[in-house]
């Protein structure tokens, strides 16, 4: 019986800094930009950034770096064709194969139930800066080149 153990490693090559947020998402088989929504959110709720930059140097240094690169899985970007403020809910829903009103609806509930509109507000920006942009041609670079 063989059964293979997985093991935690760091992936600098697809990594924006060392590679530990793309590690635990390889790792926990989930997309790397939702590892690094969660990290920034438990980073700042608490208001521990300082806490949460000395656990991913202590995170990076203790994680081995994988020697190759796995397959590239599918990854949650935002959105270039389907985009009214930043695209990021155009490419949840893209990721998700859903429709982006749906999204963007989801969205605007969550942040006006809890009373959080601030708080919406930060995620989304957030998301904005850590969701890379589709590299899916935009309806304007096609109309250019014809």
């Amino acid at each position: 019986m063989n059964t293979q153990v997985k093991q935690l490693r760091r992936i600098p090559a697809e990594g924006t800094i060392a590679g530990v947020c793309a590690g635990l998402a390889a790792y926990f088989d989930v997309d790397v930009t939702l590892v690094r929504f969660a990290w920034a959110v438990l980073s700042i709720v608490p208001g521990g950034i300082i806490g949460g930059l000395i656990a991913y140097i202590v995170a990076a240094a203790i994680m081995p770096a994988e020697a190759a690169a796995a397959a590239v899985p599918r990854r949650l970007r935002r959105s270039n064709t389907d985009a009214k403020v930043g695209g990021v809910c155009g490419g949840i829903a893209e990721y998700l194969d859903v429709d982006s009103t749906l999204v963007r609806l989801a969205w605007v509930v969550l942040t006006i139930i809890p009373g959080a509109i601030v708080l919406g507000v930060v995620a989304y920006l957030a998301a904005w800066f850590i969701m890379p942009a589709s590299t899916a041609p935009t309806m304007f670079s096609t109309a250019v080149s014809t």
